[in-house]
């Protein structure tokens, strides 16, 4: 169990017949209370897509009953009508449910630009409420149906000190780079908390894990992140202690969405220490992690320095200061570029495991900062130009 396995949670995951595959293709996850707390973090593109705009007024009040999601179509980019498509799906949801259509929160994933089979959509909303349950079934395909080219579903769930339980699932495989990823989380507790400190362990989870994640700098429309708090536990859990475990749930999901990236043979964690500050040392972890040269060398099993210290050098230098000459690179343990130049022969380095450790001393202050990514295959431009659903 996971987004169901905190009490007061139901879940469901079905074939609508939005995909033209007949994969399931919409999930819902109610939260039957008694609270109704909710919190949400968005993409901050400035091309929104339609349920983005529609639950971000939703849940400006802290509270939300449910969430409906749709793999197959994003209904982005689709007008005042795609806006439409979305209220009417919230209404739908809502009549059914008996509760208000702002206490619906709406998540689509899929193409870009095209509006969604309303027919099929509505019907199978009204199909689901009538499955919700709780248990492995349901979270399973919950979990499916909001899959696109995810290889694997993903989830996660953890139980704090006090009995508090956070579940959550997730889904992303591509355009992973913050703010947020393609990528639609839904998180669950059982803790009885108000919307100030589900909003504070949100954010603050967010920070240190879906957006330490950047796949291939590409950010999407509908990047959405959702934490519900139903209060069924009765126990009114300390915001620390709830905010480790929303981090914890989170930084379990972000590591799986950088395993899944498409086409990848390498998951990269990129380390910087020594920074000024720690905005400096993410500055430079991510320059090194959006980096194709640094990419493509990695799926060629090269620790090629000279690309990593490259593009650490492309960050401006009111944003990381730093000495070239004081600079360091380690590529999985072995310390190939020592102040500024060559230092360990390359051909020391094993780049045969699955992960890859760059780490970066700026020899510049004490801050450290953290990415991951992965490599650039073969596998991924070619799952990217035939991208159709």
């Amino acid at each position: 169990m996971t987004i169901t396995r905190p009490r007061g949670f139901r879940a469901v995951g079905l074939v609508a017949g939005i995909k033209s595959s007949g994969a399931e293709d919409l999930a819902l996850v109610v939260n039957d209370g008694p609270r109704d707390t909710a919190a949400a973090v968005f993409t901050s593109n400035r091309v929104q897509a339609a349920p983005v705009v529609w639950s971000r007024q939703a849940v400006a009040d802290g509270r939300a009953r449910t969430v409906v999601l749709n793999s197959g179509g994003a209904n982005a980019c689709t007008g005042p009508d795609g806006f439409a498509d979305t209220h009417r799906t919230a209404e739908h949801l809502s009549g059914l449910l008996g509760i208000s259509a702002q206490d619906v929160l709406v998540c689509s994933t899929g193409l870009i630009g095209e509006r969604l089979p309303m027919d099929p959509l509505l019907a199978g909303i009204t199909a689901a409420t009538e499955q919700l349950s709780s248990g492995d079934e349901a979270d399973a395909a919950a979990s499916r149906a909001i899959m696109t080219t995810d290889s694997v579903p993903k989830t996660a769930e953890a139980t704090t000190a006090s009995g508090v339980v956070v579940g959550g699932m997730a889904k992303g495989a591509g355009m992973l780079a913050p703010q947020l990823a393609t990528m639609l989380v839904v998180l669950t507790t059982d803790a009885d908390v108000d919307a100030a400190t589900a909003d504070a362990a949100l954010r603050g989870a967010t920070a240190t894990t879906f957006d330490r994640v950047d796949s291939d700098a590409c950010m999407s429309t509908n990047d959405t992140v959702i934490l519900l708090a139903s209060g069924a536990s009765g126990i009114a859990v300390e915001a620390e202690e709830l905010a480790e475990a929303v981090r914890a749930v989170s930084a379990d999901l972000a590591r799986q969405l950088v395993a899944d990236a498409e086409g990848a043979s390498h998951d990269v964690h990129v380390v910087v220490r020594s920074a000024t500050t720690e905005q400096a040392a993410l500055a430079v972890a991510r320059e090194i992690a959006r980096s194709n040269l640094v990419k493509a060398a990695i799926f060629g099993n090269d620790p090629n320095w000279g690309r990593i210290v490259a593009a650490a050098g492309c960050v401006p230098e009111a944003v990381a200061p730093f000495d070239v000459d004081h600079l360091s690179v380690t590529v999985n343990g072995v310390e190939v570029c020592r102040a500024g130049g060559a230092h360990r022969d390359r051909s020391e380095v094993d780049m045969t495991p699955r992960e890859t450790l760059i780490e970066v001393d700026l020899g510049a202050g004490s801050a450290t900062g953290d990415i991951w990514t992965n490599d650039l295959t073969h596998d991924y431009v070619e799952e990217n130009s035939a991208y159709s659903s």
